[in-house]
């Protein structure tokens, strides 16, 4: 499978790029992307929802009046649920939420969503660039030479670049990540997926490994 090579102004390259049949021309295993994605949605959540029980309220150490002779009902302790400055019963504790998937699921995933991203003509591959200044004026040019304002954007790196990624953090709905650190999630999670030239051979060696 081959793609068009394009500069970063939006005008082709003149070449093109062989990409992979086994990272980005396979069938996408739907079942995968959903377990991929609900697991990465249950891994956000914090989990640190708390109450304090009548043993964690502080005082009520002292028996609030005597066992019997006064009629009314007993008491053992003011940090009782039941009075007011009380425990909370049955409240909320601690909960650890954390899956984990198999390595194997969790690369046929990656792999399942660049097929799919793939399949519905949203990849484009960019010629290795560097900005001439770092500003975000710059990835706004590039944005709207691919007619992409405000549109859902991923562009996978070779490696770190402080410059891209400080010239694009102040772009609404773009996102820039190193490839081989891109989830599963944020491959689906756009509607343009921008890839440095660089960056396939990267992506491709951690998944074929």
């Amino acid at each position: 499978m081959k793609l068009e090579v394009f500069k970063k102004d939006g005008a082709s390259a003149g070449r093109e790029v062989e990409l992979a049949d086994g990272v980005f021309g396979v069938e996408p295993n739907q079942h995968v992307l959903y377990l991929a994605v609900k697991t990465n949605a249950i891994n956000l959540r914090q989990g640190t929802a708390a109450t304090k029980t009548r043993g964690m309220v502080s005082g009520g150490g002292k028996k609030p009046w005597k066992q019997k002779g006064r009629g009314t009902a007993r008491s053992g302790s003011s940090r009782s649920p039941i009075w007011r400055g009380g425990g909370t019963a049955h409240g909320p504790q601690p909960v650890v939420y954390e899956q984990k998937l198999p390595r194997k699921v969790k690369r046929l995933a990656r792999i399942s969503a660049l097929s799919a991203k793939v399949k519905d003509a949203a990849v484009t591959v960019l010629e290795d660039f560097t900005l001439e200044a770092v500003k975000t004026r710059e990835m706004a040019q590039l944005l709207k030479a691919f007619k992409l304002d405000g549109a859902k954007t991923l562009i996978l790196l070779p490696g770190y670049d402080a410059d891209l990624l400080r010239a694009s953090r102040n772009i609404a709905n773009l996102k820039v990540q190193v490839a081989t650190d891109a989830s599963t999630t944020e491959l689906l999670d756009c509607k343009a997926l921008l890839i440095m030239e660089s960056a396939i051979k990267k992506l491709e060696g951690s998944l074929q490994s």
